[in-house]
C-alpha cells in the first residue's frame, strides 16, 4: 500500500468518526467563559420568573428557581373572577390589558416605521433649505427622554382632548400619538443613515425609466431597507410594551390600562400576595416579543449595523 492510500484511509476513518470537539486553547478560552457567564446572568431572571409563574406558592417569599409544586392556577387566576385575588376586577380585565397593549404597540410600531421612513427618505435623498438644521434638531430632541416631559404631555393631551375627544386623556389613540412623538426622532436618524447606504444609482435608473419619487420610494428604496424597518418596528414594539410612566399618566380607567399598568396592581401594596399571577402575566406578555424575534431575527443584525457608520 502506498503512502497516498494510507493517507486516504486515515482521512476516511476521521470522516466516519466525525469532527472532534476541543476546548479552545490559548487566549480564546476567556471569551467563551465570558459568554457563558453573560448567558447565565441574563437567563437567571427569566428562569426565575417562569418558575414563579408555575409555582403553587404564589408568595414572593416562597418563590424559588425550581418550583416545589408545579401548577397552572396562576394563569387561571389572571382570567378568573373568583375570590383568589382581593381585587377581582384586576383579574377580569387582564384580557383587556393584553389587547390594549397589542393595539397600542402594533399601531405605534407600524406608524413610526412608515412616518419615519418617509421623513428619513426626504432627508437622505432631497436637498432643501433647513435640511441640516432639521437633522440637528432631531439629534437634540432625542437627547431628552419622554419621562422629563410627563407633566407637559399630560397638560397638552388634557387641553387637546377638550377639543378633540378621540385623542384626549384615557384614549388609546391619544397615547399612540404621544408615543409617536417620542420615538420619531431616533427612528428618523437611524433610517436616514441606512438610506444613505443604498446607492443613488438605483434611484437614477428608476427615474430614467419614468418612475416618480413616490414610486422610487415604495418600489425601490423601501424593499431594500427592510432590515432597518424591521429593527425599528421591534424597538418601538418592545418599548411600548415596557413603558409605564406615560401610559399611567394618559390612561385612567381600568379597562383602558396596558399590561405594564395592570400588572403593577398585583404587586402594588402587598408584594408577596399576588406574585404568582404577576409572574404568569409577565410570561404571557413576553410571548408576542419572543415570537417576533424568532420570526424576524435574520433582519436584526444587518438592520442594526447597516446605518451605524453613516450619518
Amino acid at each position: 500500500m502506498t503512502s497516498v492510500d494510507e493517507t486516504a484511509g486515515v482521512v476516511a476513518t476521521q470522516a466516519q468518526r466525525g469532527p472532534r470537539l476541543h476546548w479552545p486553547r490559548g487566549d480564546m478560552w476567556w471569551r467563551h467563559l465570558v459568554g457563558i457567564v453573560a448567558l447565565i446572568f441574563a437567563g437567571f431572571p427569566v428562569a426565575y420568573v417562569i418558575s414563579a409563574a408555575f409555582n403553587a406558592d404564589s408568595t414572593l417569599s416562597g418563590a424559588s428557581l425550581i418550583p416545589r409544586e408545579v401548577t397552572t392556577d396562576n394563569f387561571k387566576q389572571l382570567f378568573s373572577q373568583g375570590d383568589q385575588l382581593q381585587n377581582t376586577s384586576n383579574a377580569a380585565n387582564y384580557g383587556h390589558w393584553y389587547i390594549n397593549t397589542l393595539i397600542i404597540a402594533g399601531a405605534t410600531a407600524i406608524l413610526s416605521v412608515m412616518l419615519g421612513a418617509m421623513a428619513a427618505y426626504a432627508f437622505s435623498r432631497f436637498r432643501f433649505r433647513g435640511r441640516r438644521m432639521g437633522m440637528v434638531a432631531l439629534l437634540l430632541i432625542q437627547m431628552f427622554p419622554q419621562l422629563l416631559l410627563a407633566v407637559a404631555i399630560y397638560l397638552i393631551v388634557l387641553n387637546v382632548g377638550n377639543l378633540f375627544h378621540a385623542i384626549g386623556l384615557n384614549t388609546l389613540t391619544g397615547l399612540i400619538i404621544v408615543y409617536l412623538g417620542g420615538v420619531m426622532s431616533i427612528n428618523v436618524w437611524l433610517m436616514k443613515g441606512f438610506f444613505d447606504t443604498i446607492p443613488r444609482e438605483l434611484d437614477e435608473s428608476a427615474r430614467v425609466d419614468g418612475a416618480t419619487p413616490a414610486q422610487i420610494f415604495w418600489g425601490v428604496v423601501l424593499p431594500l431597507a427592510a432590515p432597518v424597518l424591521v429593527v425599528i418596528a421591534l424597538i418601538s414594539f418592545i418599548g411600548v410594551i415596557n413603558e409605564f410612566v406615560i401610559a399611567s399618566v394618559i390612561l385612567q380607567n381600568n379597562d383602558k390600562w396596558t399590561l405594564a399598568i395592570g400588572l403593577r396592581q398585583f404587586v402594588n401594596e402587598q408584594y408577596s400576595t399576588h406574585w404568582g399571577p404577576f409572574a404568569a402575566g409577565v410570561v404571557l406578555a413576553a410571548i408576542p416579543v419572543v415570537v417576533l424575534f424568532m420570526a424576524l431575527q435574520k433582519f436584526i443584525v444587518h438592520g442594526l449595523t447597516g446605518g451605524a457608520v453613516k450619518g
